[in-house]
């Protein structure tokens, strides 16, 4: 009986040990090398958050220069944080809108800061 006894308490220690090893783990932080797989999911949901502010400028400023009515004209392009900043001086109000509309279309612009006037 004795020897039953025995067997019952190291099953019940290498349990508890089992369970208190498990309990205590960590999760590693997530790092650039090692990110978690919340913020890979965030990430893939939110096609946003990965194309950085000069690609979005590049993608803005190769899409004025491809447009016939605009290519002729100095219309300046700052990103930041997604927020992309049109300045300039163009002939018509129809030139503001076709520069504004491919603003608004350049993957990773959340928001497109209209500070572009005509020309007297």
């Amino acid at each position: 009986m004795n020897r039953k006894m025995h067997s019952s308490w190291l099953a019940l220690a290498a349990l508890t040990a089992g369970l208190l090893a498990s309990a205590c783990r960590q999760q590693p932080e997530p790092t650039a090398a090692n990110p978690s797989p919340a913020s890979d999911s965030a990430m893939a949901a939110s096609p946003v958050a990965q194309v950085s502010d000069i690609d979005v400028t590049e993608h803005v400023q190769t899409a004025l220069r491809q447009k016939e009515s605009l290519k002729d004209f100095d219309i300046a392009v700052v990103t930041l944080k997604g927020d992309v900043r049109l300045t300039g001086m163009l002939d018509t109000q129809a030139q503001i809108d076709d520069a504004l509309q491919i603003a608004r279309a350049a993957d990773g612009a959340h928001a497109v800061h209209n500070e572009l006037t005509l020309k007297n």
